[in-house]
């Protein structure tokens, strides 16, 4: 009894703490949805008041334990950024973008060190105060977009890219900022070597995690159940944790790699599904942690560097965005709106924040200081936002007539700079090929002789791990030495006498190269006399077997590619461009009191015969009923989810206004979705609607059906399907998941 007396006794502070801090998120959650502000707001007010500062509200008694729930939850909010993320996002990104987020981070580090040195701050505080004020809030954007319905406008578009950007630079400054912790330098060889660490380190990851995590899914999907694939996606997470960490990097770095892997997989939409619940209950935890930290007698102290750097945040990250916006070639307009929407810190700056007070170099104060101006930028992110066109119509008027003429000019000019000659293409190319191969090379020999060697503890043991590792290696060391890259262009620019001898010196370089690592390989296990004599019995192999060694090369070459494009080929099946003149989409409606309508049938009313409309789903009080029979009657108070093109949502509006309709909410997210299927699968091919079974695996309805390029819009449930029919299907969002998913697979994989 004693003994369990004991743990009850030590786990009590633990749960009574975190029971303390979920039930003021819960509260906080619903007082700021209700007012409509940002959650993470209402988190950092519950963790405020959840502290020490009030006497009158209980406190937390044991912090420790919230630090380690609050580092769980950054590993879970980047492992969820990096499901949202993709390095192939990355390559997509345009130079607007790019120069956009670089100028901006780059003129913000500045500003914010010099403001904390001109306020006399440490170094190390100036530093992460210039790096925390250099990463917008992708949240608090994205709230903000929606709330103002901006989302399709074009500079919406390079705010996303730009936010990306910064998401990337921040893990790079990150690992910067560890370094400069640990060496107390601020420049020189290390730093030089923990970026070309963390670029090494995150090709390997990247490379290795695509070519085995979607195969890994792939085979056992049908053995994953939503539990088991909740905790194998966890257990990659934290396995990348726990080698980011053993490597000298940050666990949070780790947890965004593996969510950019994941993203890339055909189910990374399902995996961000699940991990959502978690990421929440711990996010919640770790923001209501960072809210704890304030301390009201240091607010007070600091509240003119908090208005400082409130201001050098609103204006400097303006004016810095309008810049990078500008020297990248958009127009002034688009500049302004870009600048004045990225004005704002949040969410990473925590993290970097958290990453200062964990290694114990930032003061005490910087954390409060630097949540103060986040909830100030949150609050004025909107309001900036819509004074960006008017600010920008303000400068038009204000600024000479040359300026303007000039920078028009510079923009028609930047935008028609996009072709990149042939020579640009074979440098690329052949960059490209020799960095990524020698990543893979040297990492793979350094795994073998550190990890191989020492398990092969017998006589001639260090022959096996060389053998070994020559045949693992044998695909990447052809890859480097022979395969053609830029075929095409390589043969126009060697017609031309002047690009020959730099051609040659570049394959004859590779080779070397190659001829270099193998000397590097079997060094790493032999004596100098025996390495040069295995290194020419290599070379001999190397020669005999170079058409099997290169199958093999394009056998891995293929999954690799295969892994890396599965997601886009399935979504550019889904999502054809094509399709606007007659694509639906989704809208609520409510039945009010007074409705001339309610009480009738869905017969009786022949939306889908008078105007074309289907109704999705029928949703009253806590029951929702999808896909409603022509028999459902609607009742008062009843919401309705329709579907319908433009000009049919217009004439339902009339509609429905001439029986006493409430308006529509079209920020509403319903679980019954409009689908596409693009029809090969066999076992629908040759039966009607209703035999395919389509509406009973979906719980839907198929609702159009495009032809050869004729639309038939509501088809009769009798109509024979045909090979490569088109169809648009609205039904339960999982099930036409699933089906989409197993429809697609023989495509892909």
């Amino acid at each position: 009894m004693s003994a369990a007396a004991e743990t009850s006794h030590h786990l009590y502070p633990l749960i009574s703490d975190l029971g303390l801090i979920l039930m003021t998120a819960g509260v906080a959650v619903l007082l700021f949805k209700k007012i409509k502000q940002p959650l993470v707001l209402g988190y950092l007010i519950a963790g405020f008041l959840a502290g020490s500062n009030f006497d009158f509200f209980p406190s937390v008694k044991d912090t420790k334990s919230v630090e380690v729930w609050a580092e769980i939850g950054v590993i879970f909010l980047l492992f969820s950024l990096g499901l949202e993320f993709s390095f192939k996002k990355l390559m997509k990104v345009g130079g607007t973008a790019s120069i956009t987020a670089i100028t901006q981070i780059v003129c913000m580090c500045i500003f914010g060190y010099f403001t904390g040195v001109l306020m006399g701050w440490g170094k190390m505080d100036s530093i992460f105060l210039g790096v925390i004020l250099s990463i917008s809030s992708t949240t608090i954007i994205l709230r903000a977009f929606d709330e103002l319905g901006v989302k399709s406008q074009k500079f919406a578009g390079i705010v996303f890219g730009a936010l990306i950007v910064e998401d990337i630079v921040a893990i790079v400054m990150m690992v910067l900022l560890s370094t400069i912790a640990v060496s107390q330098q601020f420049s020189g060889m290390e730093l030089i070597e923990s970026v070309l660490k963390l670029i090494f380190f995150l090709t390997l990851w990247f490379l290795g995690g695509i070519f085995f995590i979607p195969t890994l899914l792939k085979k056992a999907k049908n053995l994953l159940s939503d539990e088991m694939l909740l905790i194998i996606s966890i257990a990659l997470c934290l396995l990348m944790v726990i080698l980011a960490a053993n490597v000298g990097f940050s666990p949070a770095l780790g947890a965004f790699i593996m969510g950019s892997i994941i993203a890339e997989t055909t189910q990374a939409e399902h995996i961000e599904h699940l991990i959502k619940p978690v990421k929440d209950l711990f996010g919640a935890v770790f923001f209501v942690s960072v809210g704890m930290l304030i301390n009201i007698d240091t607010l007070v102290e600091y509240t003119i560097p908090v208005m400082i750097i409130t201001l050098v945040t609103i204006f400097g990250k303006s004016l810095s965005s309008t810049i990078g916006a500008l020297l990248s070639g958009q127009p002034l307009k688009q500049s302004v709106q870009t600048g004045m929407s990225l004005a704002q810190i949040g969410e990473f700056s925590f993290i970097i924040a958290t990453l200062g007070m964990t290694l114990n170099v930032t003061s005490s104060f910087l954390y409060p200081v630097v949540v103060a101006v986040s909830a100030v930028t949150t609050f004025t992110t909107p309001f900036l936002i819509k004074a960006s066109t008017k600010m920008s119509v303000r400068l038009e008027k204000a600024m000479p007539r040359k300026w303007l003429k000039r920078i028009e000019r510079y923009s028609a000019n930047a935008q028609s700079i996009k072709s990149v000659s042939n020579w640009q293409i074979v440098i690329r190319a052949y960059l490209i090929q020799i960095a990524i191969h020698s990543m893979i090379i040297i990492g793979i020999i350094l795994l073998s002789a550190n990890y191989l060697l020492p398990l092969l503890d017998f006589r001639f043991g260090n022959v096996v791990a060389a053998f070994l590792t020559l045949v693992i290696l044998a695909p990447f060391f052809w890859a480097l030495s022979l395969r053609r890259v830029a075929v095409d262009q390589v043969q126009e620019l060697m017609s031309e006498r002047k690009y020959r001898g730099p051609i040659v010196m570049m394959v004859l370089f590779r080779f070397v190269m190659t001829l270099v690592y193998i000397g590097f390989l079997l060094d790493n296990f032999f004596s100098p006399q025996i390495a040069f004599f295995a290194f020419c019995i290599s070379i001999v192999i190397y020669a005999i077997f170079r058409k099997w060694i290169n199958r093999q090369y394009h056998k891995i070459e293929t999954r690799f590619m295969k892994n890396l494009n599965a997601r886009e080929i399935i979504r550019n099946k889904r999502q054809r461009s094509d399709l606007t003149p007659w694509e639906g989409h989704m809208t609520l409606f409510d039945i009010a009191k007074e409705s001339n309508i309610a009480g009738r049938t869905l017969a009786e009313l022949q939306l889908r015969e008078q105007m074309g409309i289907n109704v999705a789903f029928i949703r009253r009080g806590e029951i929702t009923i999808n896909i409603p029979s022509r028999n459902e009657r609607l009742f008062p108070g009843d919401e309705i989810c329709v579907i319908a093109t433009d000009a049919q949502v217009t004439e339902f509006k009339k509609y429905l206004d001439r029986n006493e309709i409430d308006a529509p909410d079209e920020g509403s997210q319903p679980e019954i979705v409009l689908q596409q299927l693009e029809l090969h699968n066999q076992d629908y091919i040759g039966k009607s609607i209703r035999q395919s079974q389509l509406r009973e695996k979906t719980k839907g309805l198929v609702v159009g059906i495009e032809r050869k390029g004729n639309r038939i819009l509501n088809p009769d449930s009798h109509l024979i399907l045909e090979k490569d029919d088109i169809l648009w299907i609205v039904g339960d969002k999982k099930l036409l998941a699933t089906l989409l998913l197993e429809h697609d697979e023989p495509t892909v994989g």
